[in-house]
């Protein structure tokens, strides 16, 4: 049959694992992965920067349920690529970073960016190995692919020596794993199921929490159906945002608060009692709150709160378990209670604050751009969100209608991620819309990838919320020794930088302007960038707390 390389091997191997997206940053020694993923008919992304490469890889991870690739060169590639493993690791999604390495036989010699690649990755790697052989490579291959998929999803790394990569052998002495399978969609006991409904009927004020392991799952038609059986006030997450479209009557986010508050009992769906959820504790939540709570990880049951139901396993099935339980003993949560009419009072109060902030021309405000954004976002735009206050407006403002439409900064609140999910969301989607709103600070991590979004052509609109710095900056230039810790440049112009590369942008000061500027941005396919001017010293509305519990 003739020789095969360790680079050929890669990418075969991959591809038989079905993996289908590569992003990377090519040098020595993996040059020849990417020119064998290029011919072996991988989609093949080269960017700019190795962090937003990783994030990238992570996001497809996210949105397909296979990993993404991203390849990185030795020592300094592999450090920059572990943001993005880190960034997989907190958010439980599946990814690979591949590492080229010295040859094998300069080990401890002090070889170009020689490192300890392998430990460094560990603490963030579901699997972190260095292949041994080149006969080896799908081997380890389908290892990691399996590891990262299965049980919760996360990063793995593999460390590719130069050697293994230049090296060949004969084609017919390689055993080629079969592809591994999709992970099994784990039950959970059926006294658990029935125990869990049990504790919803007895509640007097239940809420449900739909995370974005009920999204990353592929269970949103379970979902939606047992919310609409049971009748129950549900609350997304940021990323659980669309399991259920937004627009749905029985959401109650934006009654947030009152909602954590002062419900008796929570049934949390692929959600965790983290810091985006206040650990769980008081004041945020009612200090007798009773827990039942579906996840993919049994350690993650019991964290912050005792579990009274545990329901362990993949959200997919066993919403549907409840579901079927449903259907042979139905019950709805009464529409006319004393919780339901709190929650709409609070609804009706927290949009008439919203929409009087809106409605203000000047100074520009995040409220007011984002009116005029979301007129005019497609239904079914795929959405990154990233920045402080314009990550945080953005979720209560723009509206998810459809699962995984949105990404954002998330469990480990990674700034920087912005365009390299966006670039992620585009390949994966190329006939949708992908919209990424940002500050101008966010922007900043990785603006440089608007060069691979117009390389690509890809249909990627970049609206920047500009307000001159961290937090705000001042509005007129000023020494730079007196330029506060957060400040940037003022009225920066980010929008040339797609005139640049060949989009197309747009700069806009005034409350008048913006909807033209967005709307004629949304109706080009070439990336395009609409840098937005708003008032330093804008902010959220007034908040009942600080948004960090401590």
């Amino acid at each position: 049959m003739g020789q095969i390389t360790g680079a050929e091997i890669v990418v075969r191997a991959l591809r038989d694992q079905g993996v289908e997206y590569m992003f990377g940053i090519v040098g020595f020694p993996v040059i020849p992965i990417g020119i064998q993923a290029q011919r072996q008919g991988m989609k093949y992304i080269n960017m700019r920067n190795e962090q937003a490469a990783s994030y990238a890889a992570a996001a497809v991870g996210y949105l397909t349920g296979r990993p993404g690739v991203c390849l990185v060169v030795s020592g300094p590639g592999v450090v920059h690529g572990i943001a993005g493993m880190g960034n997989a690791w907190a958010n439980g999604w599946p990814m690979m970073l591949i590492g080229g390495a010295n040859d094998s036989y300069q080990n401890g010699q002090g070889a170009f960016q020689e490192a300890p690649q392998v430990e460094t990755a560990r603490p963030y790697a579901k699997y972190a190995a260095r292949p041994d052989s080149i006969a080896r490579l799908p081997y380890y291959i389908e290892q990691a692919v399996r590891t990262s998929i299965y049980g919760r999803p996360g990063a793995v790394y593999l460390d590719l020596a130069g050697d293994i990569i230049s090296g060949a052998i004969e084609e017919d002495t390689i055993q080629w794993p079969r592809r591994a399978a999709d992970p099994p969609l784990t039950k959970t006991p059926d006294e658990n199921v029935t125990a869990a409904l049990a504790a919803l009927k007895s509640a007097e004020k239940p809420l449900v929490i739909v995370g974005k392991g009920m999204a990353y799952a592929r269970a949103e038609d379970e979902v939606r159906e047992f919310i609409e059986a049971t009748q129950l006030p549900f609350l997304p997450t940021p990323m659980g945002k669309g399991v259920i479209p937004d627009d749905h009557p029985l959401s109650v986010a934006p009654a947030r608060t009152l909602a954590l508050q002062q419900a008796d009992l929570i049934f949390l769906m692929g959600a965790r009692l983290n810091w985006i959820l206040h650990f769980g504790a008081p004041p945020r939540f009612n200090p007798n709150v009773r827990i039942v709570q579906l996840d993919i990880e049994p350690e993650e049951i019991g964290t912050n709160l005792p579990t009274e139901v545990a329901l362990v396993g993949h959200g997919k099935a066993i919403t549907a378990q409840i579901n079927a339980q449903l259907k042979e003993d139905p019950w709805q949560y009464p529409s006319e209670t004393t919780w339901w009419n709190s929650l709409q009072q609070k609804i009706e109060e927290n949009s008439k604050s919203t929409a009087e902030m809106a409605s203000v021309d000047a100074p520009l405000n995040y409220y007011r751009v984002y009116k005029d954004i979301v007129d005019l976002l497609p239904k079914d735009a795929i959405i990154q969100n990233e920045g402080a206050s314009t990550m945080d407006i953005g979720r209560t403002q723009m509206p998810n209608f459809h699962a995984r439409h949105r990404l954002d900064a998330a469990t480990w609140g990674t700034m920087g991620v912005g365009l390299g999910q966006a670039i992620a969301a585009a390949v994966t989607n190329p006939g949708k819309k992908i919209v990424n709103v940002q500050g101008d600070s966010a922007f900043g991590f990785g603006g440089m990838e608007i060069e691979t979004a117009c390389r690509y052509n890809l249909n990627i609109t970049t609206i920047i919320i500009n307000n001159n710095g961290i937090g705000g900056g001042p509005t007129e230039p000023m020494p730079g020794e007196k330029m506060p810790p957060g400040a940037y440049t003022p009225s920066a112009r980010y929008d040339k930088m797609a005139d640049i590369f060949g989009g197309k942008g747009y700069f806009v000061t005034k409350a008048e302007d913006v909807r033209a500027a967005v709307e004629d941005a949304l109706k080009q396919t070439m990336p395009t960038i609409v840098n937005i001017m708003i008032d330093p010293t804008a902010g959220r509305k007034p908040q009942q707390f600080a948004w960090l519990t401590r």
